[in-house]
């Protein structure tokens, strides 16, 4: 073996200086790799590109098999190709071999002598990345349609350009039970209704001669002997403009189809029945604004009777244990021994009990039907004393769950309709909603309500010759409980403290904000009474604890009770009301501040409250609504404090109750009112 371990340049018959010098450039910084092996699966000559590729010089490959200087995973797969070609007398193309994150195809050739003779083997080496990512994107589209296509209702055939079928389609012959003979020979529309063929075919062929999309829809038979509707749709695919085929796709469109019959039935019907439809929107309507189980049963029974003309109704709810039902409208549930009972089993025998059991509508259009329905000894008695002859038991159902069930009672036989019994049980499911949301509003309202009136004060202290006086009344028209409060307590140096304040929100979350204010409020007024020392202890308290969308108002203040002289801090809420015996009443002018947690320096001013004046506190609740704004409210409150008469300002009590009822007159009340009044009587002779 020679000791010169560079490549010699190539020199090859035909070729003059320049063109060996071209080739061995190439050769050598060309991106393709290159080898030439001999018959004993050696490395005869190799380029850069390869031995880069390897990690090795080019000296190191001559003369050494691809197992002794490649690394194991590589120079295994090389060396049996290699061998392969050599025994073999034929290539291996295109091995995919992937080094140093990129994709390289290896080829293998067999190199001959004059005579036929193999003489060794070509080894060529391309950068296929390019390609192997694009193979591999195009495969993952094509997965993903593959998948798209499988996962929908869509079924995909394809045809040739003059729309005979060319590829089989295993998935509509799935559904249409034809052979794979059956399909090749008449396509898919040897599967369409005898009625829709022609009509199909005729639009099929001159949408193919006339390059247009086919659409349509029609009926296919499919492998039960049943028929399914579907819509299809094909397109023409082009090449170079002309058309290599037709692909379509067929969707099953027969619970749509049935769906859009069974609304067109349903619109027709509700058109004759346009009464029961404005009743049932208006029942909407009407169940959106009611909040108590009370307020949904009087809408229900309303609607339902209006809309079908019932004689009597009648709502049942079950109790905790789901084995007796409990009727919220007046008059009991008959059907049972002796007079109508306000409770029953669910085991009884009882339209509303049936309902309820079965969970589906109960329908009798007369005695015979009720007495066919509930055999029992009861049901013949009732039949015998009452004027009742058609009854309807609805079960009030909420994700499956029974609370109750509606009933309907008619004094004339009553045959109920699809249409009516598909209104009646669209009624009963809002009433199932209703009452489940007024069900839990009640019960957060009566935890909230009672959570926030435990929080206020029993009793207000009287220290004369000072007078207090509040009240607090919860929102009438949305009964969430708010965050409204008040407290009054005496202090250790002989004065009171007063506060009124306003946790915005509502429910228990609101009760629940109001009890820690108030709670540390106390606490720092115990250690030090300073409004601003109060209110600047509050605004660390509540950025520490309480997140910054919770908004905080609160008016406190600090008065001795003998002078009349005090003190007092406003944390953005709105200010008091002054009254006075000689001159018109007026609100405050000084600064309202920020709330609670938001930067402010908090600073407090001096006030008083001579013999014979008043200073009431309030709430938004009492000054502000949806149809009156805050400015019209203030001014409305010092309109009604300026005509009271001196009895009322005279007594806080009366004075507390006469504004409530004045500012609230006409209004929806949909807030919480709290006030707080202080009064001084005037000094006697």
């Amino acid at each position: 073996m020679s000791a010169d371990t560079s490549v010699p340049h190539p020199r090859l018959s035909g070729l003059d200086a320049s063109d060996s010098a071209l080739f061995a450039t190439l050769l050598r910084e060309a991106p393709i790799g290159f080898a030439l092996f001999d018959t004993d699966l050696r490395f005869k000559r190799a380029n850069q590109s390869l031995a880069r590729l390897h990690g090795v010089a080019v000296a190191d490959l001559e003369g050494k098999k691809p197992s002794e200087v490649l690394s194991e995973k590589y120079g295994e797969i090389v060396e049996t190709a290699v061998r392969k070609v050599v025994d073999e007398d034929r290539p291996v193309l295109d091995v995919d071999l992937e080094i140093g994150g990129r994709h390289w195809a290896y080829s293998w050739f067999p190199a001959h002598a004059a005579d036929g003779e193999i003489t060794g083997v070509v080894l060529v080496v391309v950068d296929v990345t390019d390609r192997v990512l694009a193979e591999t994107a195009i495969r993952r589209k094509e997965e993903r349609y593959r998948s798209l296509v499988e996962a929908s209702s869509q079924v995909v055939w394809v045809t040739m350009p003059t729309g005979e079928v060319v590829d089989d389609a295993p998935e509509w012959r799935a559904i249409t039970g034809q052979t794979h003979e059956e399909y090749a020979a008449a396509g898919w529309l040897g599967a369409v209704h005898s009625e829709d063929r022609a009509r199909i075919e005729e639009a099929w062929q001159a949408c193919v001669t006339g390059d247009r999309i086919f659409e349509a829809t029609y009926r296919i038979r499919t492998r039960a002997g049943g028929y399914r509707n579907y819509d299809v749709r094909a397109v023409p695919i082009r090449r170079d403009g002309e058309i290599v085929e037709w692909v379509g796709a067929n969707t099953d469109v027969t619970g749509k189809r049935e769906a859009e019959e069974m609304r067109g039935r349903l619109t027709e019907q509700l058109s004759a029945a346009a009464l029961r439809t404005a009743r049932l929107q208006q029942a909407t309507s009407m169940l959106a604004e009611a909040l108590t189980v009370n307020q949904v049963v009087a809408v229900i029974t309303e609607v339902g009777r209006s809309a079908i003309g019932a004689d009597r109704s009648a709502v049942a709810l079950l109790d905790d244990d789901k084995v007796r039902l409990h009727t919220i409208t007046p008059g009991g549930i008959p059907e049972l021994p002796g007079p109508a009972r306000e409770e029953i089993g669910v085991e009884d025998p009882s339209v509303m009990s049936v309902a309820v059991r079965e969970r589906r509508p109960f329908l009798a259009e007369n005695p015979t039907s009720l007495r066919l329905q509930i055999q029992a000894e009861e049901i013949d008695a009732f039949v015998q004393v009452t004027d009742e002859r058609a009854w309807v038991g609805l079960p009030l159902l909420a994700a499956g769950r029974a609370l109750g069930a509606l009933r309907f009672s008619f004094t004339r036989p009553r045959e109920i309709t699809e249409e009516e019994r598909v209104f009646l049980e669209a009624l009963a499911g809002q009433c199932a909603l209703a009452v489940e949301r007024a069900t839990l509003f009640e019960r957060e309202h009566k935890t909230a309500e009672a959570l926030q009136r435990s929080l206020l004060p029993d009793r207000l202290p009287q220290l004369p010759p000072m007078r207090l006086a509040a009240r607090y009344q919860p929102a009438t028209r949305h009964v969430q409980v708010g965050g409204d409060w008040y407290d009054a307590f005496p202090l250790q140096d002989d004065r009171v403290a007063i506060v009124i304040g306003d946790v915005m929100g509502k429910g228990v979350k609101a009760a629940a904000g109001m009890g820690r204010v108030r709670n540390a409020l106390r606490a720092l007024a115990l250690n030090d009474p300073r409004p601003a020392a109060v209110l600047s202890g509050l605004d660390r308290l509540f950025s520490a604890t309480e997140g910054m969308e919770q908004i905080t108002t609160l008016a406190y203040a600090v008065i001795d009770p003998a002078t009349g002289e005090g003190v007092i801090s406003n944390a953005g809420h709105l200010p008091p009301l002054l009254i006075y015996p000689d001159r018109r009443p007026e609100v405050s002018t000084s600064e309202a501040g920020t709330p609670l947690g938001w930067p402010s320096q908090r600073h407090q001013t001096k006030f008083s409250v001579p013999p014979g004046n008043t200073v009431v506190f309030y709430s938004d609740g009492l000054v502000e609504n949806r149809r009156r704004g805050l400015d019209a409210g203030l001014d409305e409150i010092v309109a009604i404090a300026a005509d009271a008469p001196p009895e009322v300002l005279a007594d806080p009590e009366i004075l507390v109750d006469f504004l409530v009822d004045r500012m609230l007159a006409g209004y929806d009340h949909d807030d919480d009112v709290t006030v707080l009044a202080l009064h001084v009587p005037p000094k006697t002779a």
